[in-house]
């Protein structure tokens, strides 16, 4: 399965108890309609929760407003609260994940938030079919 959105927070990384680190973000996906018979478009947002297990340095680009495209599968997640209430809710485990651009770039040296334009060069260097 794909899907296609923005970032909506900055993504963070969490190790579990077993020592494995996981990306985590969240991305919004618009959608728009018309219902049948009628001229009014609705606009409809869903957010999806995504983690990613591969490498957890791509947190680094994962960051608000960045449009990704994500192959992978959708998982299901159940517990119990501390009410004793049955909750549930449903995560999209990324396999793939390819960066369409429109967020910041994080500078890993000093970790400082760094925007950049493609310079010529490397639009064309994007460019090339190898």
């Amino acid at each position: 399965m794909e899907i296609i959105g923005r970032i909506t927070a900055d993504a963070t990384v969490n190790e579990t108890k077993a020592g494995k680190k996981v990306v985590n973000f969240s991305i919004a996906i618009n959608d728009t309609y018309k219902a049948k018979g009628s001229n009014q478009v609705t606009k409809l947002v869903t957010y999806i929760n995504c983690s990613y297990w591969l490498n957890p340095g791509v947190a680094a680009y994962l960051t608000k407003g960045t449009l990704v495209e994500c192959a992978g599968r959708i998982g299901a997640n159940a517990w119990t609260n501390k009410d004793g209430e049955v909750k549930a809710s449903l995560t999209f485990n990324a396999s793939r994940i390819k960066l369409h651009g429109g967020g910041n770039k994080v500078n890993a040296e000093t970790n400082a938030l760094v925007t950049t334009a493609p310079t010529a060069a490397q639009e064309v260097l994007e460019d090339l079919p190898f």
